[in-house]
């Protein structure tokens, strides 16, 4: 008898559990709807989202920004009811959470995810959750993720050398005639500061994972660790390239409006 309990009690917990994983809503639009999972290992994205769902934020929002090849956007509480022709923004919510960034998940075709404003006046890339972007990107070849991977981690590379090394230049040099072995030793010292601070730096590196997805699939692999990704598309493929498809302004927004709103399952 204890030992039935104690199975039910399993069962009732791994069905919880289940339940607590499989986030779903869908995006209805104009055009048909796109089903979306969210995540549960970025938390903070898929309850602040599901939060602003409930209270009816997004819904009469526009996809207001489609760019081919990139991106549709939508979410911005200035899309409602926008004229013809208006130039759309961030709207009037200032809701930012922190990014969490995680190596699972990346910007493959399908993943749903939150803008934020520029460095400049975002320093710690705090999402902007009001709104949210679902990734259309492109086929690459892996010659091209090399090059986007020297991109981004030779300037971190560049950064420690002028930081560990440039200020003791000429010192160095005049320790290699002077006394070569103390050379050795300082340059030694000098190159595991610079590993250990690469180490810990936000580098882009694509795992065998992404490079198979981003080769076949595609994505935007260039906003990796940069942009939070909190979820992805699971059915509704066929909506999102009609929306793509669409011929846009000079502020990317479609002249034929793509009214969105979202329902939790």
């Amino acid at each position: 008898m204890r030992t039935t309990l104690y199975f039910l009690v399993f069962i009732f917990i791994c069905s919880s559990w289940a339940h607590a994983q499989s986030k779903k809503v869908i995006i209805s639009t104009n055009f048909g709807d796109i089903k979306v999972m969210l995540y549960d290992d970025t938390p903070k994205h898929r309850e602040a989202f599901l939060k602003l769902a409930k209270e009816g934020h997004y819904d009469g929002t526009l996809f207001y920004r489609v760019v081919k090849n990139f991106v549709i956007q939508g979410g911005s509480s200035d899309s409602k009811n926008a004229p013809a022709g208006k130039h759309i923004g961030y709207g009037s919510s200032k809701l930012t959470i922190d990014s969490e960034f995680t190596e699972k998940r990346f910007h493959k075709k399908g993943a749903i995810c939150a803008p934020r404003q520029p460095e400049e006046i975002n320093h710690f890339k705090l999402s902007d959750i009001s709104q949210f972007y679902i990734v259309q990107g492109k086929v690459y070849k892996n010659e091209e993720l090399d090059l986007l991977e020297k991109a981004t981690n030779n300037p971190i590379k560049i950064k420690l050398k002028k930081k560990y090394y440039v200020p003791y230049k000429e010192e160095l040099q005049k320790l290699k005639t002077e006394n070569p072995k103390e050379f050795n030793r300082r340059l030694r010292e000098i190159k595991q500061k610079i590993a250990v601070d690469y180490a810990l730096s936000r580098k882009l590196e694509f795992t065998e994972e992404q490079r198979n997805v981003y080769t076949t699939i595609g994505g935007l692999p260039e906003l990796d660790a940069d942009y939070t990704v909190f979820g992805e598309v699971i059915s509704g493929y066929d909506v999102m390239k009609k929306i793509a498809a669409l011929e846009t302004d000079k502020n990317s927004r479609p002249y034929k409006d793509v009214k969105l709103v979202v329902r939790i399952l």
